[in-house]
């Protein structure tokens, strides 16, 4: 089997004696979940990491516990909280918040694919993507990890390589001809020799940027330059515009492009210059989850699971969470102060992440690597936001044997992006995609009201007054104004009726990072089965648990990518 750059940061290392064993296997069970596209049967992971049965289903009820993974009957499924491990590493870094603004403002100007990427040994793993959706456009995702010598940003990272360096590229070469361990590209179907890419390499050096012609594929070529951190002399990453060649051809690409390629680098490297301040330990941003309450969150969840939950693994996990922005470098003290763990407990975390290459260290310090990204990241960056709802609205349907939806504004309606049904003789008839006007709906109304007035009304239909669709419909908007200044305050909207007779149903918001509503969930029903009251006193808190744990996930899932 070819490797799969998922293997230890040197392929011959040894085990270290104090490595943690479980958290080899549990890491070995979330890389080949990232692998099988985020979703596997517990058999197939069994079949893939050769663990047993039972250590498969230990790590799962772990991982499920902590959030990383769902387990769906007999499958496991990565979940968006699992991105925290990632945005550590992102956040550590600060690229992406520096310079992904001037790679979008460069895809909006050039109407071409634009990718941030960094250096991963002798592969290149992306950490901003700004895609143009197009019949054909690029699949590649933000985490993902492609071999240096079929990529644009390859040779110009490969100049600063070492001896060292060099002679592991040849090893994987010779063991993966065709790149079956780069699951992100297609197999190469013509093994090149190891001159070309050293001759790309020198040349590229000296022009200063690097030209990709069909090497991932045929049809996509590539223009890459690299971003320098001057004060470290070194590329900190390197910026690519990505086409097609029904759109460019390699010499056009390099020839209509270069001089705007120029001229962002140089606005990135004046970024990196104004941010290079060092972080002093008093500015350094302090974990959002205090250190005392993981040593009760593990106990009380062994104690809950038994043998099931494994806390080495949930712990060593736990220290990637340590770093962040302003936490790029860490000594074992600090990262054992972060997590609320034992000395003895983080250093046998660190040497086993050290030897699966996803810590680096540095004298008294450890660092991150880009490595890290490889952890669920790349499938879960493309998470639209009704597969973040879809299981929290199962559970709420479940809990409350009613209806539950998501829908976002459009216009001046609502329509529906998520939903779980319930079996009943009478129950509400709304299909994915319907679309209902969104005055005279909860969920509407929730969204409406978070607007600004001087904005609702792009959102409303014309005319002096409002459509009735029932004798209970609001119609005046003077009323209607008066309606969504209450449901502001109260954080809730409740329609009875006005929609259609006999149809009750309550909304709350969805709020993004910025805490600006973007979605609504709501619970819909006939009048029957509750009361006005019994909405408010049973539904509410059920409904607002839900949405929270919407929130939750969409805050970590967006923290660097774009949630559809």
């Amino acid at each position: 089997m070819p490797p799969t750059h998922l293997t230890p940061a040197k392929p011959d290392a040894v085990v270290p004696a104090e490595a943690v064993a479980p958290l080899m296997r549990g890491i070995s069970v979330l890389r080949r979940l990232t692998e099988a596209g985020g979703t596997s049967s517990l058999s197939g992971l069994e079949k893939a990491t050769g663990l047993a049965r039972s250590t498969v289903d230990r790590i799962a009820a772990t991982l499920a516990r902590m959030g990383y993974v769902r387990l769906d009957g007999r499958d496991a499924v990565l979940a968006p909280r699992l991105m925290e491990l990632g945005n550590a590493y992102l956040a550590a870094l600060r690229l992406p918040g520096l310079l992904g603004a001037r790679a979008d403002a460069l895809a909006d100007e050039l109407d071409e694919s634009v990718s941030l990427a960094v250096g991963d040994q002798d592969g290149i793993r992306f950490i901003h993507q700004a895609t143009r959706r197009r019949a054909m456009s690029l699949s590649f995702r933000i985490g993902d990890l492609l071999p240096a010598e079929r990529t644009a940003p390859g040779p110009l990272f490969a100049t600063e390589w070492a001896p060292e360096d060099w002679a592991r590229w040849r090893e994987r070469r010779a063991a993966d001809p065709e790149d079956r361990g780069f699951p992100a590209v297609p197999p190469r179907e013509h093994p090149t020799g190891d001159e070309e890419f050293e001759t790309w390499t020198r040349e590229s050096g000296v022009r200063g940027w690097a030209l990709d012609d069909q090497l991932i594929e045929p049809g996509l070529v590539a223009l890459a330059m690299p971003v320098r951190d001057h004060e470290r002399g070194r590329i900190a990453c390197v910026v690519s515009v990505v086409s097609h060649t029904s759109r460019h051809t390699a010499a056009s690409l390099r020839d209509t492009l270069l001089p705007r390629l120029r001229a962002t680098v140089h606005g990135m490297e004046q970024e990196l210059r104004s941010a290079a301040v060092p972080v002093s330990p008093s500015d350094r941003v302090e974990p959002s989850v205090a250190p005392s309450g993981l040593a009760a969150w593990t106990g009380g969840s062994k104690q809950e699971l038994g043998r099931e939950f494994i806390e080495s693994l949930a712990r060593g996990l736990t220290v990637l969470t340590a770093f962040g922005e302003g936490r790029a470098e860490l000594t074992l003290t600090e990262v054992a102060q972060a997590t609320g763990l034992a000395r003895a407990t983080a250093r046998r975390a660190l040497i086993t992440l050290e030897h699966l290459g996803y810590v680096a260290a540095h004298g008294r310090t450890f660092t991150l690597t880009p490595r890290v990204l490889g952890l669920g990241f790349p499938p879960l960056s493309r998470t639209s936001l009704p597969q973040i709802a879809a299981p929290h609205l199962a559970e709420l349907a479940g809990r409350l044997h009613d209806s539950a939806s998501l829908a976002v504004l459009t216009g001046d309606e609502i329509q529906y992006t998520a939903r779980v049904a319930t079996s009943r003789i009478m129950s509400v008839n709304i299909t994915l995609g319907t679309r209902l006007p969104a005055y005279a709906t909860s969920l509407g109304r929730v969204m409406l009201a978070d607007l600004a007035p001087g904005e609702r009304h792009r959102h409303l239909p014309e005319g002096p007054e409002l459509r009735a669709l029932t004798p209970h419909t609001v119609t005046d908007p003077a009323a209607l104004t008066a309606t969504l200044g209450r449901v502001r305050e109260a954080g809730y909207a409740l329609v009875d009726g006005e929609l259609e007779e006999g149809l009750r149903s309550i909304a709350v918001p969805v709020r993004d990072r910025g805490g600006r509503v973007v979605a609504a969930v709501n619970v819909a029903m006939h009048s029957s089965r509750r009361s006005v009251e019994q909405c408010v006193a049973e539904v509410l808190p059920e409904l607002r648990i839900a949405s929270g744990r919407i929130e939750a996930d969409l805050h970590v899932a967006g923290r660097f990518t774009r949630v559809a």
